[in-house]
């Protein structure tokens, strides 16, 4: 068996592993990056990128049978080609994924090693049946694969999960979706806008990741105007029949149904992939999931030589947090010396459903936990029903709800379902992280008619409310009409 000494071995060549061996390597030219799976990022292979590509093409369509309001009439129905439509997405999910391979290829042969990595103890890995690796540091940035309850199964090969979707040569005719979050709510909106029967089941009554009542409740009315979306369904039996997914269900109105799919996409969330990397041999703290306990500003185990990030760190599995996170972990494993905080960026997310929903900040439930019941802080919100540039556009469905201290009118965050969410998120998510008062917020430039002038009423109605400010002027002639 071959044996390796290095500084820092990396357990995982996704975006959190890369961006902990360009850190690491700042500092020692001995690291190793392992990787048992195919290069390219969960981002580039089935995740960000492809679903993108997907919802790109069933904006196409849904721009099209939404032109009759404009005066434009279009003779001829829209016809989806869904092996063209596939076909797009498999060739430029395939140019993404490839933009990372090459560069992991790029890197030195001697960093690299394939195969699957397992924990001799905290400082000794063995990879595969080949490799014996003795490191001063570790970092693990497996990422994380599709979760699902195991009566799923039940459906045996009907069953899917994203990763699959993907690879589809044509559409189907019918998919039932289940989880209503982020994957759920993009691919079962974007399947149904291609002319696929569409079912999205939840449990519970979440949707996405807002929690925020007013915001939450607004936007299942909605979207529910436009698909079938039941977010706390009652789903008596699943199971296969010939070559379809058969679900028993109860309807919205009630009535116990009978149902057959093409196919159960399965979107009920991820799992970390540290089950079987051998932690029972280390001394780490895990948590009930079986994933190790670290501190969220350095990234550190305990006070372990052991790094976590990304995915498998089991915090926010979103790309710019795993490459904050794996560019973290990798500098404090490459300078071999106490760990220190890293720059964690304010939260942001983003659902790029149609209207788009965007969390920024304090969540409303965070917020909520940490006031209590003190009233310390205040809410401000705008409809998008009436405001001027989303009404001209036929995109004024929405809702944002915006967050401050009380005293000292310091914004904490927001939760949005509503048009160009995924823009105004990076304005507020600037405001968070540079500590903005909602007054300071106010004497930011507003142009007219924009989308943004709707984020200008929302702050206006929370100044109100933080008694810093006047009560809000309906149709104020500063604004504009329309504004």
């Amino acid at each position: 068996m071959k044996i390796i000494n290095t500084d820092v071995a990396i357990l995982g060549a996704g975006t959190a592993g890369l961006g902990a061996y360009r850190a690491a390597k700042a500092h020692t030219d001995k690291v190793i990056l392992i990787e048992n799976g195919p290069y390219g990022t969960t981002c580039a292979r089935v995740g960000c990128m492809p679903s993108k590509l997907l919802i790109a093409a069933a904006e196409k369509v849904h721009q099209i049978q939404a032109a009759s309001p404009f005066g434009i009439q279009v003779e001829v129905p829209p016809v989806v080609h869904g092996k063209a439509v596939m076909k797009r997405v498999r060739e430029e999910r395939d140019r993404f994924a490839g933009f990372v391979v090459d560069t992991v290829e790029d890197f030195p042969e001697q960093d690299k090693i394939r195969g699957k990595a397992r924990f001799i103890n905290n400082h000794q890995l063995q990879v595969d049946d080949h490799t014996l690796i003795n490191a001063k540091r570790v970092v693990i940035a497996t990422g994380s694969r599709p979760s699902y309850p195991g009566f799923f199964n039940n459906v045996s090969d009907r069953l899917i999960v994203n990763d699959d979707l993907f690879d589809w040569q044509d559409l189907p005719e019918s998919v039932a979706v289940f989880g209503p979050g982020v994957i759920g709510l993009e691919l079962g909106q974007a399947l149904h806008r291609l002319g696929v029967k569409v079912k999205v089941f939840g449990i519970g009554g979440a949707l996405g990741p807002l929690t925020d009542p007013e915001v939450a409740a607004y936007s299942k009315a909605k979207l529910a105007e436009e698909f079938y979306l039941d977010t706390d369904a009652k789903v008596l039996s699943m199971k296969k029949v010939g070559d379809k997914a058969q679900l028993n269900f109860i309807n919205l109105e009630g009535e116990e149904v009978v149902e057959q799919f093409d196919y159960l996409l399965a979107a009920t969330g991820r799992r970390p992939n540290t089950d079987n990397l051998g932690l029972e041999n280390t001394d780490l703290v895990l948590d009930e999931r079986g994933v190790p306990l670290a501190d969220e500003k350095t990234m550190q185990c305990g006070t372990s030589n052991i790094f976590i990030a990304g995915d498998a760190s089991n915090m926010l599995p979103l790309l710019h947090e795993a490459a904050d996170q794996g560019k973290i972990a990798g500098d404090n494993a490459g300078r071999l010396h106490r760990a220190k905080p890293g720059l964690r960026r304010t939260p942001i997310s983003v659902v790029f459903s149609d209207p788009q929903i965007a969390m920024v900040g304090a969540s409303y439930r965070q917020l909520e936990q940490e006031y209590g019941s003190c009233q310390c802080f205040a809410v401000g919100e705008v409809s998008f029903e009436d405001q001027g540039r989303s009404r001209v556009m036929l995109k004024n469905k929405g809702m944002l709800r915006v967050y401050a201290q009380q005293g000292t009118g310091l914004f904490l965050g927001a939760e949005m379902f509503g048009p160009a969410a995924e823009h105004i998120a990076h304005l507020l998510s600037w405001a968070v992280q540079n500590k903005m008062t909602v007054a300071q917020m106010l004497d930011m430039p507003f142009y007219h008619p924009v989308i943004e002038e709707g984020v200008r009423t929302a702050l206006r109605d929370l100044n109100a409310k933080l008694h810093l400010g006047p009560e809000i002027i309906s149709h104020c002639i500063e604004c504009g009409p329309g504004a």
